[in-house]
């Protein structure tokens, strides 16, 4: 099968998923209500701060991505790093994960940087991405053990699968069969044409992902990856204070909202909608009185705070994807 009938299979089973998920999660919900709350319930301004802080967040990424290719030896500029982080937020709105292979096809287009490479630098940023999550994860378990047991009682399903994941005999066989798997086809092929590139694509990758060990100042770039997150969260926390019912809560449950969500995200879907919406609809519900109404006040709430984080997406994505050749091309003409 080609590629390109591959990737449109690929969009609409994603898309399906993604569909059956929201309507999943809304299929109850009013929408005359729904477009009441947001027309008299919401105070704008605090979206607008939330947007700032995720443009400084995506801002930050850019500023760690060249940190990485310069320990290489490739100098990309600000401009291509940026235009290729938020056209990789973009694509993966169509296919999940799509996005990371999308900013390394652009910038290794235009930056002539060998694409396996750019690869491995974005391996090691979701290497220390998904360090910063486990670490967060961890300041939730503790401090909020109460908060996350009651979630897990409210949702038997994520608690089965949760344990069932790490204990299943099933998971470790499967694990076992595709490292034999892969060892034999690579035995199978090493004489070949395609294990000589594919021998190549690896050592690029190899190089990218030690990047890290070579990067001229590490304190930066830690800081820029704690800044990252940090954004992040804020981005989310700040949209508490758009509604009513969700200003008075601390700092800490909307960590813990924060850090919930962040796994809705990791789900095969287009942007984390419906899981994303669900994992913050459910720990909204953990802190809030259970008082008539209010799990629409929270889907409200989950509707437009990620409403937001799209629209940022969609807007600055194709804004990039039009900007990118003739930012590019002024740039040779020079």
């Amino acid at each position: 099968m080609k590629p390109f009938y591959k990737q449109i299979i690929k969009f609409f089973a994603f898309l399906c998923v993604t569909v059956v998920l929201f309507w999943l999660v809304y299929r109850d919900q009013d929408p005359a209500e729904l477009m009441k709350a947001l027309r008299e319930d919401v105070n704008y301004t605090w979206i607008w701060v939330a947007i700032g802080l995720g443009m400084l967040s995506h801002i930050s990424r850019s500023l760690r991505w060249q940190m990485l290719t310069k320990s290489m030896g490739y100098k990309i500029s600000f401009m291509n790093s940026f235009m290729g982080v938020m056209i990789g937020y973009f694509a993966n709105l169509a296919i999940p994960r799509m996005g990371e292979l999308t900013r390394c096809g652009v910038v290794s287009k235009y930056e002539n940087v060998p694409f396996s490479k750019l690869l491995g630098t974005v391996v090691t940023e979701r290497v220390f991405d998904m360090i910063m999550l486990l670490l967060l994860t961890l300041i939730v378990v503790v401090t909020q053990f109460k908060q996350v047991g009651i979630f897990l009682d409210n949702n038997e399903d994520i608690k089965e699968k949760l344990y069932g994941m790490f204990s299943s005999p099933v998971t470790w066989g499967i694990l076992g069969l595709l490292v034999l798997g892969l060892i034999g086809f690579i035995w199978f092929l090493r004489k070949g044409s395609f294990f000589t590139r594919l021998h190549h694509f690896m050592t690029g990758l190899k190089e990218g992902l030690l990047t890290v060990k070579d990067v001229d100042h590490k304190w930066l770039f830690i800081g820029y990856t704690i800044f990252i997150w940090l954004m992040y969260y804020l981005m989310l926390y700040v949209c508490f204070f758009c509604f009513k019912f969700t200003s008075g809560l601390g700092p800490l449950v909307g960590l813990t909202v924060f850090v919930l969500s962040s796994y809705g995200m990791v789900a095969p879907v287009q942007g984390g909608v419906g899981a994303w919406h669900f994992m913050v609809i459910a720990a909204l519900m953990i802190y809030l009185p259970h008082t008539e109404g209010i799990e629409s006040m929270t889907k409200t709430f989950a509707l437009l705070t990620h409403g937001t984080m799209t629209l940022l997406y969609i807007v600055v994505g194709v804004i990039c994807l039009l900007v990118l050749p003739i930012y590019n091309r002024n740039n040779r003409n020079d």
